[in-house]
């Protein structure tokens, strides 16, 4: 089979590599349909996320069709059409009884990380039961794609993490594709006010067209500070991964309010705790946990979020570098997140 496979900092490769067969009884062998790129692959390119070794086939996001299942799996028949959840959850260990499949000891993110993932014309996963979806016949498929993962991270580290109430003011730092997932999921909660801040006029202009209320592309300090009569905001998300846009977060948030990283960071922040210790704030980071997938699921086959508005760019699986290389350069090649399909 073809896949696109990790050989160090900046390289990458469309190459063969064998077909993934059943490993353990849990497992199950999917075959891909619709997969993307995600940010956190580019943080793997730029050495980033140094536990990805060489050889390893990249990829935790997709939908496809289940070609083979182990003698333990019971929740998944072949020829089912799924859902691919990016987070590995074996439903058993101590982790997973506490709902933090981000943690599984024997899961969590794997998929593209320390296993082979799911930009490849099959994959195996593991505890198909706990990690695999069946998808509704009527669900457009570019949407499900985004339930893989941006779409609960941006719930689940974005809007619950930080707690978004009705009538709170939110600021997202970064309009990327998690940005942007974060914006659509915090509408959920009714803030009064949702500011979109990034360099990026484009992605801006995609993130007015989602519900934000305000959006910033200069310096955002004093546009901030007259927009909430110098209180700061109550909600502020970092959906970027660098200490540049971590700092912002910190300067903007008001006292009693709540920061939650989204982000994926290559480097260490500098924490402003001798400004931010007396001002009662709530600091949270996170590795999505996917449990919100059937929840969201719902929401999006009923019409009331619509993530395929997410994708701005469509290529077959064989051209996946020239995705990547429009990817990596999104700003100029106004993309905000893409579908690779094999039908």
């Amino acid at each position: 089979m073809k896949a696109l496979v990790f050989h160090g900092p900046g390289k990458r490769s469309w190459e063969d590599k064998p077909r993934p067969t059943i490993d353990k009884p849990t497992d199950a062998v999917v075959r891909i349909t619709h997969t993307t790129i995600c940010g956190t692959d580019l943080h793997i390119l730029k050495g980033d996320v140094p536990a990805v070794e060489d050889g390893r086939i990249l990829g935790h996001e997709g939908v496809g069709v289940v070609e083979e299942i182990g003698d333990g799996v019971s929740n998944i028949q072949v020829d089912d059409e799924v859902l691919i959840s990016c987070v590995t959850s074996c439903g058993r260990c101590d982790y997973c009884k506490r709902g933090v499949y981000a943690h599984c000891r024997d899961g969590g993110w794997i998929l593209g990380h320390l296993i082979d993932g799911t930009q490849a014309e099959y994959v195996r996963i593991p505890h198909a039961d706990n990690s695999l979806y069946p998808l509704p016949k009527e669900m457009d498929r570019a949407a499900a794609v985004m339930l893989s993962d941006i779409l609960p991270t941006g719930h689940e580290i974005g809007a619950l993490n930080g707690e978004v109430k009705l009538g709170d003011t939110v600021a997202i730092v970064g309009a990327g594709p998690i940005g942007l997932a974060a914006l659509m999921t915090s509408r959920f909660y009714s803030p009064a006010r949702i500011i979109m801040i990034d360099p990026d006029e484009n992605r801006l202009a995609m993130a007015k067209q989602l519900g934000a209320t305000d959006i910033i592309a200069g310096d955002p300090f004093e546009t901030i500070d007259k927009l909430t009569g110098g209180e700061g905001v109550d909600v502020a998300m970092e959906a970027v991964g660098i200490p540049e846009t971590f700092d912002v977060c910190q300067r903007i948030v008001r006292p009693g309010g709540h920061i939650a990283n989204i982000g994926v960071h290559g480097k260490s922040v500098d924490l402003q705790l001798q400004d931010l210790w007396i001002k009662n704030i709530t600091l949270r980071t996170g590795l999505v946990n996917t449990d919100t997938i059937p929840v969201l699921m719902r929401v999006v086959e009923s019409g009331g979020v619509e993530p395929a508005e997410l994708v701005t760019h469509r290529f077959k699986l064989d051209d996946i570098e020239k995705a990547y290389d429009i990817f990596t350069d999104a700003a100029k090649e106004k993309a905000i997140k893409m579908i690779l399909t094999v039908e």
